[in-house]
């Protein structure tokens, strides 16, 4: 198991506790000298490498060269817009929505949509009781899973695949940070966050139709944002804006949070 280091700021795919989960669901992860984790995979029985959000380090090629890797596929997607020389653009900039995790909570709630505030204080006022910690090491089949995939399938998108977020909760359960709110005895939210040095990830969530009566999610994520900085964590990544989503858009940009570009996905090949 890791521990969640809490010096460091780095994207949650190139966070050891990532490498260490791939491993646990068979796949083979390499860990340049840089520190970066390089991907491996096949498609259509091509094997490719892949560098998930990290800029190339200006050594990568020599990195790459030394391990044979340097005359396959190397797909890039950098974390933020950088320059890519001999490589072909495969898909535009992408929209993140960032929220930077003020320590003051007078300033925190302030900074809300006051639509979003009003919706925080209706599931205040509902009294619904709350709970957080770890998400449970043996997670293979946990409710949470098992509605997310559901929805996914419902819905049509992707996310990681169960197996990998339950690996993640195996290999670092302490980077993770499972929150459920509670109508009575009943669940009507959930929202499982992972930890990445000083930065933290949204990563799944669902709720039932009362949970959205009551607002939930607005209190879940409120209350997790309040942890996570007296954590002292300071910034909450909270995925794609994507324009085929504008109700979600709106409840994560009404959080305060700001917009932040990727590099775009990026294909460079000279065998």
């Amino acid at each position: 198991m890791l521990d969640a280091p809490q010096d460091h700021d780095t994207p949650l795919m190139q966070d050891p506790a990532f490498a260490v989960a791939l491993r646990l669901c068979g796949q083979n992860p390499v860990i340049l000298p840089t520190g970066h984790i390089l991907l491996q995979r096949r498609i259509l029985g091509v094997r490719i490498a892949m560098l998930p959000r990290a800029a190339p380090h200006p050594d990568l090629w020599q990195h790459l060269r030394a391990l044979g890797l340097q005359r396959i596929p190397l797909i890039l997607s950098p974390e933020h817009p950088c320059t890519l020389p001999r490589a072909m653009r495969l898909r535009g900039s992408q929209n993140i929505a960032q929220l930077q995790l003020h320590p003051d909570r007078a300033v925190a709630r302030a900074t809300l949509h006051a639509k979003w505030r009003n919706q925080l204080k209706r599931a205040e006022a509902a009294h619904l009781r709350v709970t957080d910690g770890p998400m449970p090491s043996h997670t293979d089949h946990h409710p949470l899973l098992i509605l997310e995939a559901a929805q996914a399938r419902a819905r049509g998108y992707t996310n990681w695949p169960n197996t990998l977020t339950a690996a993640f909760a195996k290999a670092a359960p302490d980077q993770t940070r499972l929150f459920m709110a509670y109508a009575g005895n009943t669940v009507v939210a959930h929202a499982l966050f992972l930890l990445h040095g000083r930065r933290a990830t949204y990563h799944i969530a669902h709720i039932t139709k009362r949970g959205k009566a009551l607002c939930a999610h607005n209190l879940l994520l409120w209350r997790a944002s309040r942890w996570l900085a007296e954590q002292g964590h300071n910034q909450l990544d909270l995925g794609l804006v994507d324009p085929r989503t504008p109700g979600l858009n709106r409840f994560k940009l009404r959080t305060g949070a700001h917009l932040s570009q990727t590099g775009g996905t990026w294909l460079r090949w000279h065998p």
